[in-house]
C-alpha cells in the first residue's frame, strides 16, 4: 500500500513537474497571474490615466484633439495586454523554439497595434485638414484618406507577413501576374474608378449639392465612391449610380445657381385695352424692382413684356431672377409675386385673366330637311 501511494505521488510530482512542454504548473499559474495582473493594471489604467486624458482633451477649444484620443484609446487598452504577454513568456524560460514562436507572436501583436492606431487616427485626421479641402475638394480628400487606410493596412500585414519569415516580394509578383488576369474581367471597375476620379478632378458636383441628370437621376449627393456614386433623390430613396455614366453625362448642378429664375406666360382677356396692358406691365415691373428678394436688371436679365397674341389670351412675358436660390424660400417668394399679380391685374387694371375657348360658327340651321331613318332592330 505504501509502495503505491509512493508511486501516486512520484505520478504527482513528475505531472506538477514537467508540465506543459517541459514547464511545471507552478510557472504556467505564476504566468497566468502575471497576465492576469496586467489585465487588471489595464483596467485601472483606462479607468483613471485614459478618462483623465479624455477629459482633458475635452476642455481644449478644438475637437480634432478629442477625436484623435477617442481613436487610439482601444489601441492604447491592448498594450497592458502585450505587455502581460511578454512577462508571462519571460518568466517561464521556454526552449529556444518555444520563446521563438513566442517572440514572433509579441512582435506580431506590437505591430499589429501600431498599424491600427495610425489606421484608426486617419479617421480624425481627414477631418483636421480642412483648408486642403479648398484645394483638393472635399471627395479628393475622402478618397485619399480611403486609399491611405488601404495602404496602412497593406503595410501592416507586410510587416506581419516578413516576421513570420513569408518574403512578401515573391508574393506580390503573383498578385501582379493574378492582378493582370483579373483586370482583363474587371474593365467596368477600372472605367468607374476612373470615371469618379475624373468626376472629382473637374469638381462637376459634391456631397451635398443637388443635381440632375437626364435619364438617370436627379437627387442630392451624399457620397462619391471608388465605383459609384450614391444619389438620395427627393422621395428620399438612394441611387447608386455608376460613375462612367455619370462622367460622360450632361449634369446639371442646381446646388451652384446664383439666381434661381422665375418665367411666366400671363395672358389676359382680349377685351383688355391698351391702357390697361401698359397699366399691367409697369405695375409688374415696379413689383421686381422695389422688392429686395428679386435680383436686379444690372446683375440679370429682367423682362416684363407683351409678348404674343395667344388663341384666347395677350400674353406677357414675364422673367426674373430671385436672390435665394433656396428652394423652400424662392417657393414663398413665386407665391407672393403671384398674388401680387393678380391684385395688379384685376384691381389696378380692371380686367381679368383669359381662360381657354373656343368658338363654333354654323352657316345653317336645321329646318325643314326631312329625317334620316334608321331601320328597327329586329
Amino acid at each position: 500500500m505504501d509502495k503505491n501511494l509512493d508511486e501516486l505521488k512520484n505520478m504527482v510530482v513528475d505531472v506538477w513537474t514537467h508540465g506543459f512542454m517541459g514547464i511545471n504548473i507552478s510557472s504556467i499559474i505564476i504566468a497566468l497571474g502575471i497576465l492576469l495582473g496586467f489585465l487588471f493594471i489595464r483596467g485601472i489604467f483606462s479607468k483613471f490615466v485614459l478618462a483623465k486624458l479624455h477629459d482633458w482633451a475635452t476642455k481644449s477649444t478644438t475637437k480634432l484633439d478629442d477625436k484623435i484620443v477617442d481613436a487610439l484609446i482601444p489601441p492604447i487598452k491592448f498594450i497592458p495586454v502585450i505587455l502581460g504577454i511578454f512577462f508571462a513568456s519571460q518568466y517561464l524560460e521556454l526552449s529556444d523554439e518555444a520563446n521563438e514562436f513566442v517572440m514572433r507572436v509579441e512582435r506580431s501583436l506590437i505591430a499589429f497595434t501600431i498599424f491600427w492606431a495610425l489606421h484608426r487616427a486617419a479617421d480624425p485626421l481627414s477631418h483636421g485638414v480642412k483648408k486642403l479641402e479648398k484645394l483638393l475638394t472635399r471627395a479628393m480628400m475622402q478618397w485619399i484618406f480611403k486609399a491611405l487606410k488601404v495602404l496602412i493596412v497593406f503595410i501592416g500585414a507586410a510587416v506581419i507577413l516578413e516576421i513570420w519569415g513569408i518574403a512578401v516580394g515573391p508574393l506580390l509578383a503573383g498578385l501582379g501576374l493574378f492582378g493582370a488576369a483579373v483586370a482583363l474581367g474587371a474593365q467596368d471597375l477600372f472605367k468607374n474608378l476612373i470615371g469618379g476620379i475624373t468626376i472629382i478632378a473637374e469638381k462637376r458636383f459634391h456631397p451635398g449639392e443637388w443635381i440632375l441628370v437626364d435619364g438617370i437621376v436627379e437627387g442630392t449627393v451624399e457620397d462619391i465612391g471608388f465605383r459609384s456614386t450614391k444619389v438620395r433623390r427627393f422621395d428620399k430613396a438612394p441611387v447608386h449610380v455608376p460613375n462612367s455614366n455619370l462622367s460622360d453625362a450632361v449634369v446639371t448642378n442646381f446646388s451652384r445657381m446664383t439666381h434661381r429664375r422665375i418665367k411666366w406666360a400671363i395672358g389676359v382677356e382680349y377685351r383688355t385695352s391698351v391702357e390697361q396692358l401698359q397699366i399691367i406691365r409697369d405695375g409688374v415691373m415696379d413689383y421686381i424692382m422695389q422688392n429686395d428678394a428679386f435680383a436686379k436688371p444690372d446683375e440679370v436679365s429682367t423682362f416684363v413684356r407683351v409678348d404674343s397674341f395667344n388663341n384666347s389670351s395677350i400674353d406677357f412675358l414675364v422673367y426674373c431672377f430671385t436672390k435665394t436660390t433656396d428652394w423652400g424660400e424662392w417657393l414663398a417668394v413665386k407665391e407672393d409675386f403671384a398674388l401680387a399679380i393678380k391684385q395688379i391685374v384685376e384691381d389696378k387694371a380692371g380686367t381679368g385673366f383669359a381662360f381657354p375657348s373656343q368658338s363654333i360658327y354654323l352657316e345653317s340651321l336645321p329646318g325643314e330637311a326631312a329625317e334620316i331613318f334608321v331601320p328597327p332592330k329586329i
